[in-house]
């Protein structure tokens, strides 16, 4: 497909984009197709970072996007998340990580005085290791510390314009940052009775007392402002966009929910409901929203957290976009064991549900002139979906997914796909592309099938020898006897009717590399093409669709390269449900100055050209 028959077909799919309710947004961002890149700043690293990616080496990867064609760039959260590292369960939905500032362009200090200790920590603290070592939040800090005492208490007018600007969550973190430090052990739920309850009196004495030590995040977080809108400029003069994620749920153990206790639903928690693949359902942890608190108070909370993201982004990810709608609730005191089965939607009346997400949308669009994009996967209940085609916020057609399931699972087309949504091969929650494709396609889940086995009165340990060969990372793969429905009806010894949910589970996996080859034009018979074609076609295809945006893993451009085929099921950024050095941690394995010199960027760039997007 040519780019000149890219425009023929899809004319003017994307101009009723600006009579819908975001179409002001859609006017500052330009309606026009895009290709984009989803990448975690964690896992950047290049010559002048220390331990960990920090915010301006992203001018390096906006010069990479200049030369691939790509025009947007999709961020995982970057809140501050304390020492959990966890970027969904952080300590506030405004402050940003202060790991991720680069020492050498502070505002207002005499960096010459510290260029030993910053080369000591950079050599304490390698870039471009395999995993991050989260040690080097600590040790920033105390460099931080020093290089703030330094300042002598004179500070730039800006940064007490900062303070000012931001008063409404700024002051709750400082200090709940200080209690941190002074309770570094305990959550604010066990703290002293005046701290949990914000006793304006003790809090007041805090401030004088540790007032030093308050001022100190407070000009961390100035910092990272600063940082971070030094790189927006340089995007803007590149014409790169930048897509912020703001969690849709924030850690109990935060700023937030201490400052904000009637903002949030103490007695109970979130997950999702029980579901095909996951029987119990989840428990995520993070408390409900008290929506009604929150619109009495004009919903301060939501517009001044778009308000503040806007400093820095053209674009914001909205994370569960179905939660706004109606969110699974989990009393706080049910056991752990429960998951999330005893649970309940919030609001509980499904009439509700509609104008519930609408006016929280509504709120969130106000102050802000950002295009959003919606987290919509999973079970999305129509109204959600009637409500996000008003706005026209772009939700997400997750390729190995987006298939005509009630009909046979065959890939949807590139014409299939919607035209207001963000085409993507991979997320972070999930293998990169290479993973699946080795480890996952044509496999089924042990754990599912096991479970299907149970409920079918059938011993799983007794079967698993006969029906299955090679077993990895939790995925069964069929011994070569096995190769349709009909010998694993005979394998099983009984009558079809009486296994139809392992049937259901498993009719798919025969033919699902076939399928998923003839999407991609592979001709059949012929042998297994070399997995880089594989990974071009799947790129290709994605930016062929009609989806106005197609924004791909950072992991997934990369192995067009041919990284990430070796050990590429290790290589995803979270394994949901798991708590662990897996999550969060990984690097990529190569630097931003090698990024910009891969023989693959022309590759990139003629399939964004030939494809509209460039």
């Amino acid at each position: 497909m040519t780019q000149t028959s890219v425009s023929k077909n899809l004319g003017g799919l994307y101009e009723p984009f600006l009579a819908s309710a975001c179409g002001e947004q859609w006017g500052q961002l330009g309606v026009r197709r895009r290709a984009g890149v989803n990448v975690p700043l964690f896992s950047l690293y290049s010559k002048k970072s220390t331990g960990v990616g920090e915010i301006p080496d992203f001018k390096l990867l906006i010069d990479w996007c200049v030369k691939t064609g790509l025009s947007i760039i999709q961020l995982l959260p970057m809140n501050d998340v304390g020492f959990d590292f966890r970027p969904y369960d952080a300590q506030s939905t405004f402050a940003f990580e202060p790991m991720f500032l680069r020492p050498e362009d502070f505002r207002g200090v005499d960096v010459e005085a510290f260029r030993n200790e910053i080369s000591e920590l950079r050599t304490k603290f390698p870039s471009g290791r395999e995993r991050v070592d989260y040690g080097i939040k600590a040790a920033k800090l105390q460099l931080f510390s020093k290089m703030f005492d330094a300042c002598g208490g004179q500070f730039p007018e800006d940064f007490k314009v900062f303070q000012r600007e931001q008063s409404f969550w700024l002051r709750p973190y400082t200090i709940f940052k200080v209690l941190k430090e002074k309770f570094p052990h305990t959550g604010w739920e066990g703290w002293d009775a005046s701290f949990r309850t914000k006793d304006e009196n003790t809090l007041r004495k805090l401030e004088e007392e540790s007032s030093g030590r308050l001022l100190f995040h407070a000009w961390l977080q100035w910092q990272l402002a600063e940082q971070f809108q030094e790189v927006k400029l340089y995007a803007q003069a590149k014409e790169v966009a930048l897509m912020g994620d703001l969690p849709f749920l924030v850690s109990r153990d935060s700023a937030d929910v201490w400052w904000h206790q009637n903002y949030f639903k103490l007695d109970r928690v979130s997950g999702a409901p029980p579901d095909a693949y996951i029987a119990e359902g989840q428990r995520w942890g993070m408390p409900p929203y008290q929506w009604e608190n929150i619109s009495a108070r004009g919903y301060d909370y939501v517009r001044e957290k778009v308000k503040y993201a806007a400093r820095f982004f053209d674009m914001f990810r909205i994370d569960h976009v179905v939660g706004l709608f109606r969110l699974w609730t989990i009393a706080e005191k049910e056991p752990f064991e429960s998951a999330g089965l005893a649970g309940q939607f919030d609001p509980a009346d499904e009439s509700l549900w509609e104008e519930h997400g609408r006016k929280i949308l509504s709120e969130m669009m106000g102050p802000t002139r950002m295009l959003p994009c919606a987290e919509d996967l999973g079970v999305v209940p129509p109204c959600a979906t009637k409500v996000l085609g008003e706005f026209a916020i772009p939700g997400m057609d997750v390729q190995r997914w987006n298939r005509f399931w009630e009909s046979g699972g065959a890939f949807k087309k590139p014409e299939d796909y919607r035209p207001c949504s963000c085409a993507v091969i991979s997320t972070h929650d999930m293998p990169v592309f290479t993973a699946w494709w080795k480890h996952e396609v044509g496999t089924v889940d042990e754990w599912i099938f096991r479970k299907a086995c149970e409920n079918a009165g059938i011993d799983f340990a007794a079967l698993r020898e006969r029906l299955f060969g090679e077993a990895l990372y939790g995925r069964l793969r069929w011994s070569p006897a096995i190769r349709n429905t009909d010998d694993l009806v005979r394998a099983i010894g009984r009558e079809a009717g009486q296994i139809q949910g392992i049937l259901s589970l498993s009719r798919d996996s025969f033919v699902e590399k076939r399928k998923f080859l003839d999407y991609l034009g592979f001709s059949e018979g012929a042998e297994d093409p070399p997995l880089q074609e594989i990974v071009k076609r799947a790129l290709e295809k994605a930016s062929e669709s009609y989806s106005v945006f197609s924004v791909q893993l950072i992991h997934d451009y990369l192995s067009l390269g041919g990284y990430f085929f070796e050990d590429s099921w290790n290589a995803r950024v979270n394994f949901p449900g798991s708590v662990g050095p897996q999550n969060w941690s990984v690097v990529l394995p190569v630097s931003l100055e090698k990024l910009n010199r891969l023989e693959i960027n022309q590759e990139l760039k003629k399939i964004h050209q030939r494809t509209g997007r460039s």
